[in-house]
């Protein structure tokens, strides 16, 4: 039996980012805890293909904005891992809501399930990041908080989560810096999206705004998830609290 020599939890791996992440990281050295809201059989869809590459795989389903959540994952990963090397919070979704129109609910779950549910995973997976000779943190944040101008929609409630996450990220990376972990966000542009995903843009308007995208088209998951895997690499051991752009030049 092939050693173990990575442990890694990704949240919203049914599809998408998360997904094409996994299949990156994908080998008989490595142990994936996968999780995904509700979305079960796309789920195992993915599961099934990392078994097949000689990965342990388990999954987990959820909603991150269960405060209890977060530590849960983190504890199934560690007691089916023995440990935890590689956390990857991407979990999220795009409401397109003005702010003025939001209601309570709107404005609120994009918090607790984005950034707090972030915040008590790294602070239920730090112990074991500390002890991890390769321990890192890659949160996937979105262009919401960093791109307002005519033509391209906005996601207040999401950016706003978003925008908590990244402050989050850079805290976590002074915190951990020390024990030689790093913490990154990447944050994506237009991606996008699998079939049969929901999506928070109709096709006609996804249309329109590759006319304001600089490189002329979407991004794809993948191009994404090579920036994460990256910073996952004893080539990133230096790079930490950063942010970096995917967005073909959305800016």
């Amino acid at each position: 039996m092939t050693e173990i020599t990575r442990r890694v939890l990704i949240t919203g791996a049914a599809s998408g980012i998360g997904a094409a992440t996994a299949r990156r990281l994908a080998g008989p050295s490595t142990a994936l805890l996968l999780h995904t809201r509700g979305n079960a059989d796309r789920l195992e869809s993915v599961a099934g293909e990392l078994r097949d590459t000689g990965s342990v795989v388990e999954t987990m389903l959820g909603d991150l904005a269960d405060r209890d959540l977060s530590a849960a994952l983190v504890g199934r990963a560690a007691k089916a891992f023995g440990g935890l090397d590689v956390l990857i919070a991407n979990a999220g979704w795009a409401r397109n809501v003005p702010l003025l129109d939001s209601t309570l609910e709107q404005l609120e779950t994009p918090v607790d399930a984005i950034a707090r549910g972030f915040a008590l995973m790294a602070q239920a997976a730090a112990p074991h990041l500390k002890a991890s000779p390769c321990g890192r943190v890659v949160a996937v944040s979105a262009f919401g908080p960093h791109v307002y101008r005519p033509g391209v929609m906005t996601f207040p409630g999401t950016a706003a989560a978003k925008a908590a996450l990244e402050t989050h990220v850079r805290s976590l990376a002074f915190e951990l810096a020390a024990h030689g972990v790093t913490a990154n966000a990447v944050v994506p542009g237009f991606i996008q999206k699998d079939a049969g995903t929901n999506r928070a843009v109709t096709p006609d308007a996804a249309t329109k705004v590759e006319a304001q995208i600089p490189m002329g088209r979407l991004g794809t998951p993948d191009e994404v998830a090579a920036v994460i895997v990256f910073l996952l690499s004893p080539e990133a051991g230096y790079v930490t609290g950063q942010l970096i752009h995917v967005n073909g030049g959305l800016v």
